[in-house]
């Protein structure tokens, strides 16, 4: 099992204008964490061939805000497992912006990418199933 230990997967994503939620274009924290499970459900797939359950989060912090417009790059990194649990690490990151002042549809790529929502979380997996 310690070969799941360090299973890596990325998703990228445009956060569409659809899902701003307050002033400015604000998105909620939520959204971060959405995109955590997607992460996680593909971690499950690649390490136990099944999509898994989350069972909770240990820790969640919002470093910086993440905008409609932005493109995000969320990480996903078992650093335990379990008989059927797999702790997983998460970190989502802001790596394109708007640059509304140049013009409506300017945008950049961000060098360093900015931390916007860091995680720990759990997820479960069913047994293997032993041939009879």
């Amino acid at each position: 099992m310690t070969e799941k230990v360090g299973t890596t997967v990325v998703h990228r994503r445009y956060v569409p204008y659809a899902h701003a939620h307050y002033a400015g274009n604000l998105v909620d924290g939520a959204y971060s964490l959405a995109l955590f499970g997607d992460a996680a459900t593909e971690v499950c797939i690649r390490t136990d061939g099944d999509e898994g359950l989350f069972a909770g989060y240990s820790g969640v912090v919002f470093h910086a805000p993440v905008h409609a417009g932005d493109v995000v790059e969320v990480t996903a990194v078992v650093v335990r497992v379990g008989n059927r649990s797999r702790t997983v690490e998460f970190t989502c990151h802001v790596v394109c912006r708007g640059v509304a002042d140049v013009s409506v549809s300017a945008a950049r790529v961000l060098d360093p990418p900015i931390l916007a929502t860091s995680a720990t979380g759990t997820v479960v997996v069913p047994a293997p199933v032993t041939p009879r």
